[in-house]
């Protein structure tokens, strides 16, 4: 692992191989080893950057708040465009000046927001297991309430949503997948994750952002995720002006981890689709 020291923050990376680079961003509450497979096997063929995100892993929360007035854990919220603003930083630390970006459910809308923000960065844009959909009022509440929970319950209330939500991370019959899917959830650190679930619950609504996305887009889901179903999925290629959709048999909400033959297939097939002749 190498750290990168940006304006505020100090950012956990794993940096390996060497080609056309390859932005890994995980979802929540993981850290950048869900991405170990597709790290292995495309780290022959390109530069692949997996970043622990603010919060998560290794790379820490920080010190700075959102507000004047946010100084306890309980104020404290990192928004979609805090995590898409350090990536870019990173970038900028490793003079790479654009990649394929591949994000899965929260990281997959990182990923829409910095290519919101930064669409020149972006050669191709991958979407795994994500939503482009604001939050709902009901569901910001859920997100807030599982917040306050974390930060009162800490260590202890983490272990515990990682037991309530196993089962729906990875689908029961990919027992293979588990342990390392239950351990990534039960380290992350409560405050990271309480100030993601806080800005998730702000974020915008990315469905027209994705009728103007100008670069190749692939989508990915598992059949049966039951977080970000297979509908989806097809109404994000729908959006899309150039997109390829690949639904993964037998795998939920990280096929990338429960079957990564599969998902590797379908990303070395989009990633051979971008290369530029000679």
């Amino acid at each position: 692992m190498f750290t990168a020291r940006t304006a505020d923050a100090e950012i956990a990376y794993e940096d390996r191989g060497e080609g056309p680079a390859l932005l890994l961003v995980h979802g929540h509450p993981f850290d950048h080893t869900m991405w170990q497979p597709q790290t292995d096997r495309f780290s022959r063929t390109h530069r692949v950057i997996a970043p622990d995100l603010r919060g998560y892993g290794r790379t820490p929360l920080g010190a700075r708040p959102e507000t004047a007035d946010a100084d306890t854990d309980t104020d404290r919220l990192t928004l979609l465009g805090d995590f898409a603003e350090d990536l870019v930083a990173l970038l900028d630390e490793l003079d790479i000046d654009e990649c394929v970006l591949a994000g899965l459910s929260m990281g997959g809308q990182i990923a829409m927001e910095l290519y919101r923000r930064h669409p020149g960065r972006v050669r191709g844009l991958v979407l795994a297991d994500t939503f482009p959909a604001a939050e709902t009022e009901d569901g910001r509440a859920a997100r807030n309430a599982m917040a306050d929970r974390l930060l009162a319950g800490g260590a202890e209330a983490m272990r515990e949503y990682a037991d309530e939500v196993l089962d729906r991370m990875v689908a029961p019959y990919n027992t293979h997948a588990a342990p390392h899917v239950h351990r990534m959830m039960r380290s992350t650190d409560p405050a990271g994750a309480a100030a993601a679930l806080r800005g998730r619950a702000e974020r915008p609504d990315y469905r027209k952002l994705l009728t103007t996305v100008a670069v190749p887009a692939l989508v990915v889901v598992g059949r049966d995720d039951s977080y970000t179903p297979v509908t989806d999925a097809e109404e994000m290629h729908a959006l899309l002006p150039d997109s390829t959709l690949a639904v993964i048999e037998r795998a939920a909400h990280l096929p990338n981890l429960e079957r990564p033959e599969e998902f590797d297939a379908v990303l070395e097939n989009y990633l051979r689709s971008l290369v530029r002749p000679n």
